[in-house]
């Protein structure tokens, strides 16, 4: 693996290396998984990514492995233990909102037939397969994320505009934003196919 391209944005961080490797554009359609990446989304806003990284392990424990009941029925007693966690990001707002958008990812499950079912289909049911060459290609928001963020925040979503909603399509595999030169995006693009 060492011989073969990655995407630029990567770099040299073992971290970065293993997420890029692993899990980043990988298609994902467990409903629990997408909330869960949802929400780290969530946590990131204004942060570097490595920093939700390093406190991904810490995030699943403080928040039950993203059992998204469990979250919506959190009290003022949960809410001031996740506050006094220094594992994870100690943002009021942000907590708060990981609660609520737990009561409306249950909504959507009820409602939808399911979260994954609902994601999807702002990508028609697959994987957008784009074709960069360039890192500087990549855009930040695209129409489906502006309308993923538009819906999401009329069920009641909170910290989920269009640049953090195509961030999480990006890692989630509803987009492949790996550029073509990197050795996952034959891998990828098939599934599309």
């Amino acid at each position: 693996m060492k011989d073969q391209i990655i995407c630029r944005w990567v770099g040299k961080n073992q971290i970065y290396i293993d997420y890029h490797n692993n899990e980043w554009g990988k298609p994902i359609y467990d409903n629990r998984l997408l909330f869960e990446f949802l929400i780290l989304d969530t946590f990131q806003a204004g942060l570097s990514w490595i920093t939700i990284l390093k406190k991904r392990d810490n995030f699943r424990k403080a928040f039950d492995n993203f059992n998204a009941e469990k979250i919506a029925a959190y009290d003022d007693a949960k809410f001031d233990s996740l506050m006094n966690d220094a594992g994870i990001i100690r943002n009021r707002l942000k907590i708060k909102a990981a609660i609520g958008n737990a009561n409306s990812y249950l909504e959507i499950m009820k409602d939808e037939g399911g979260f994954s079912k609902y994601l999807w289909s702002f990508v028609g049911g697959k994987p957008i397969v784009n074709k960069w060459k360039t890192l500087g290609e990549v855009p930040v928001s695209t129409p489906e994320s502006d309308a993923m963020s538009k819906d999401l925040k009329k069920r009641g979503f909170k910290f989920v505009g269009s640049t953090i909603c195509y961030a999480f399509m990006q890692a989630a595999g509803l987009v492949n934003d790996h550029t073509v030169d990197c050795y996952l995006y034959e891998k990828y693009a098939k599934i599309n196919r």
